[in-house]
């Protein structure tokens, strides 16, 4: 077991989740079968499928979340050390995976190390004037 910080944008949601589906107490279950036992292989398809279809989002497999999820912690700038904790891994093969999808940090990782260097950098006015 880990724990992971969420986004608190979500707390509502999961408030929400939890009195509706979950079991009470600390180590009931997240998520449970239409008559509270642990969802198994077999009948989770059907409640995933369920679901897609009332909320409409089409053609979404249940690890979409989680990628997801890594793909946007890599684009906050998340290392590899962090994404292999937050995803359970204890190699870096899969947080890797996550972090070759981030396109155009580039960019922002220059624009960090310009930000750096004119903080420390003298001003021009200062050079002209020989301070």
């Amino acid at each position: 077991m880990r724990t992971v910080a969420f986004p608190a944008s979500l707390t509502a949601d999961l408030a929400d989740h939890l009195d509706t589906y979950a079991e009470p107490g600390r180590t009931g279950m997240l998520f449970t079968g239409a008559r509270g036992g642990q969802l198994r292989r077999n009948n989770f398809r059907r409640l995933w499928l369920q679901a897609l279809a009332t909320t409409g989002l089409g053609d979404v497999h249940f690890h979409d979340l989680r990628h997801t999820g890594n793909t946007l912690a890599a684009t906050g700038g998340a290392t590899t050390r962090e994404l292999m904790q937050r995803m359970g891994h204890s190699s870096v093969r899969a947080a890797l995976i996550y972090q070759h999808l981030v396109n155009g940090r580039d960019q922002a990782i220059a624009a960090h190390v310009d930000e750096q260097i004119t903080k420390v950098r003298p001003a021009e006015s200062d050079e002209a004037s020989g301070t």
